[in-house]
């Protein structure tokens, strides 16, 4: 039987693990590693990203060329965290700010939100199950619609209209208890997975 110490010690590498892969995250889409990136995910997770919804592969996908495409250089860096363990699952919440060096337009964007994630120990690994990324905020000189979670992405202007309502349907920022980061178990709903393939 597991001693009252031998919990407390697991359940720290536990928690270090998980903060461990979300460190990996922030470095992988940081310096463009497909291999890295994808390290963080179960092979069938799904991770909403707002104007993404989709698996591990997709994502990468997605998100490389998005960044290449757009930023000459940038930075997901991790702040609050908070972390639930429940045996071989656990829910997190992690802080996060996004700067980019943009090759047009402002000269920099700057915004910050949250990875609301349901990560899953398989096999003895930690890895993230369902993500849903939630803007809380962006830096720009005009007033944002607070129902409309496309007006807090640098990402802006000439999106086809199936992303653009993607977008406007993503999880948005709330501030009480029906906020993503209460929901248990997070999952991303049919809904979204339905729109994504529409868009």
């Amino acid at each position: 039987m597991e001693t009252e110490n031998e919990n407390a010690i697991n359940q720290l590498l536990d928690r270090q693990a998980i903060h461990d892969c979300l460190v990996r995250y922030s470095r992988g889409v940081d310096r463009l590693d497909r291999e890295l990136l994808l390290s963080v995910y179960h092979p069938d997770a799904i991770d909403d990203h707002g104007m993404f919804v989709g698996g591990p592969e997709e994502f990468a996908d997605w998100v490389i060329p998005m960044h290449t495409s757009m930023h000459l250089s940038q930075q997901h860096v991790l702040m609050n965290h908070s972390c639930e363990l429940d045996g071989s699952s656990a829910h997190a919440e992690t802080y996060y700010m996004f700067v980019g060096m943009n090759r047009q337009g402002p000269p920099v964007s700057i915004s910050g939100g949250r990875y609301v994630d349901r990560f899953e120990k398989r096999d003895g690994r930690w890895a993230i199950a369902h993500r849903v990324c939630v803007r809380d905020w962006i830096l720009t000189d005009e007033a944002v619609d607070p129902d409309d979670p496309a007006a807090y992405t640098a990402v802006k202007g000439g999106l086809p209209a199936e992303l653009a309502m993607l977008m406007a349907s993503a999880t948005p920022s709330t501030r009480d208890r029906t906020d993503a980061s209460y929901a248990r178990p997070l999952v991303i709903s049919n809904e979204r997975l339905e729109a994504a393939d529409r868009a």
